[in-house]
């Protein structure tokens, strides 16, 4: 019998749970391929690019599109473990249920107590910028901006950052009306925000000097891995795909397509405007700048109308960033709830809006405090070393799955495998290096707090624990079929229903709010 924190979750009895293919826990499969892109999108391109590019070029210098390509490179290969993992075990889960069915419980929980960092912190952080650049359009608009009081957090000028908790109500308003119209907003404003940057990089390029980029690393390589460790805040949420493994259509082909595409799309992006920016405006008058890309074109066009096109762009872009990142977590704790080692209401579902409704209000509630009180600075090296932590974690993952089970079908596999995973470890622990010890010490307190939690609460009330998951025999027989089915040729779904039948009868449907 293993020791309690070493507890794993078969993939196929988290599979089953949540439906498999079919709808289950009161769940639509409501997003394709082309609305999965634009989730992955919306949670990525926002504060990081939009105003966290300021505070890389300070550390990297025109050097910052190395940085940005060494961060790039990092989310390439955990990019690929989480592309293989998703198609694999298509949960709502992400990267907690992955640690599940391969490191076991007590590791898993760590794991969402990071994505709670990850999620939860950066979508404050996020919201934070949100307010720069809502005060950069009305300054444009109208000429008047919000007190530095009210749109400024302590440190920057401010008292409470109210725009930062309006636009996480209005994400949460939209969420809790069901997924099809989230994912329409989405869309949109992914859209749209693409748009902007691709102009921003037309405006850039007009105006390029080849001699802003000269010194090209004037910090040397410790400033280029500095950098790369605020430029990877950039990417963060591509691995949000992956937690709507559960409102997905034909999740196994679609997870993998969608993270590979986002990836290759916002890494283009991403280096196209940092050389556009360096090459418009010198690193000096870039870098700690807020509302940077606004500044550029303002000094660009010589006008402020263009830097309010900008920044209407990143008001917009944020707030898909808030949306998309919001809608991650909710759905993560919903998986852990599920398992017992967070509270139920956390897992329960409205019948009318197929959404977790009390979850979501919960979350927006808990993470609007430090979205008004905490600077931007203050949380984003911390959110970056839990989400790296969190990466490292899924690289391994993969490696451990391919040898306890090799027969569970996968539509994606790692190339170069295991070099891409053991190289996307090393890159992670060497962008992690890069945060520097105070914020070693941080996460370090902070996984402690995890753990005892998990002493306290999640060991003693989990489902697995005390048999309430359904019988194993009847998930390992599910999985049985399915390697067969996939050797035979036929389709994995029906095999998925097959498993969702015997979790719904031994352990019956989830709770749903009345």
């Amino acid at each position: 019998m293993r020791p309690s924190g070493l507890r794993i979750k078969s993939p196929d009895l988290l599979i089953a749970e949540s439906g498999a293919d079919l709808e289950g826990n009161g769940l639509r499969r409501s997003m394709g391929l082309f609305q999965l892109i634009c989730f992955g999108i919306g949670a990525i391109v926002g504060t990081g690019i939009f105003v966290g590019l300021s505070d890389t070029v300070a550390e990297a210098g025109p050097a910052v599109i190395v940085s940005f390509v060494l961060a790039a490179v990092t989310c390439v290969f955990t990019a690929f473990s989480f592309a293989e993992l998703g198609g694999a075990i298509p949960v709502s889960g992400s990267a907690y249920s992955y640690a599940y069915a391969t490191l076991g419980e007590r590791l898993a929980f760590l794991v969402g107590w990071c994505l709670l960092l990850e999620y939860g912190i950066s979508v404050s952080a996020v919201a934070v910028g949100w307010g720069q650049y809502l005060n950069e359009l009305l300054g444009s608009l109208t000429g008047w901006q919000l007190p530095a009081a009210l749109s400024q957090p302590p440190g920057d000028g401010g008292i409470v950052n109210i725009p930062a908790v309006v636009v996480m109500l209005l994400a949460a308003l939209l969420l809790v009306r069901g997924i099809r119209e989230s994912a329409r907003a989405t869309a949109a404003m992914a859209v749209l925000k693409l748009a902007i940057l691709v102009l921003f990089c037309a405006i850039g390029f007009s105006a390029f000097r080849a001699g802003n980029l000269s010194p090209f690393a004037p910090e040397g390589v410790a400033g280029i891995t500095s950098g790369a460790s605020l430029a990877f805040f950039s990417y963060i949420g591509f691995d949000a795909i992956t937690t709507a493994g559960e409102e997905a259509r034909d999740p196994r082909r679609n997870i993998p397509v969608a993270i590979m595409v986002c990836i290759g799309v916002v890494t283009v992006l991403y280096c196209l405007v940092a050389v556009s920016a360096i090459g418009a405006l010198s690193a000096g008058q870039v870098g700690g700048r807020p509302a940077a890309l606004s500044l550029i074109v303002n000094h660009v066009t010589h006008s402020t109308l263009g830097g309010g096109v900008i920044a209407f762009g990143a008001v917009v872009a944020i707030a898909s960033v808030v949306l998309a990142v919001l809608y991650g977590q909710t759905r993560i704790l919903m998986s852990m709830a599920r398992d017992g080692l967070v509270p139920r209401i956390f897992e329960r579902v409205s019948p009318r809006t197929s959404t977790p409704v009390a979850n979501t209000w919960i979350v927006t509630a808990v993470f609007a405090v430090p979205a008004a009180v905490v600077p931007l600075d203050a949380v984003m090296n911390l959110s970056t070393i839990g989400t790296l932590a969190v990466m490292a974690v899924v690289n391994l993952s993969v490696i451990v799955l391919r040898r306890t089970r090799p027969d569970l079908p996968r539509r994606f596999r790692v190339p170069l495998f295991p070099v891409s995973p053991v190289l996307g470890i090393a890159f992670c622990l060497y962008l992690i290096y890069g945060t520097g010890p105070a914020t070693w010490l941080q996460f370090a307190g902070f996984l402690v707090a995890g753990a005892l939690v998990y002493a306290c609460y999640g060991r003693r009330r989990s489902r697995l624990a005390a048999g309430q998951q359904g019988p194993a025999a009847d998930a390992e027989t599910a999985g049985a079929e399915t390697a067969g089915a996939e050797t035979a040729g036929a389709e994995t779904a029906g095999d998925g229903a097959t498993g969702a039948a015997a979790v719904s009868a031994a352990a019956g449907a989830a709770p749903r709010e009345g």
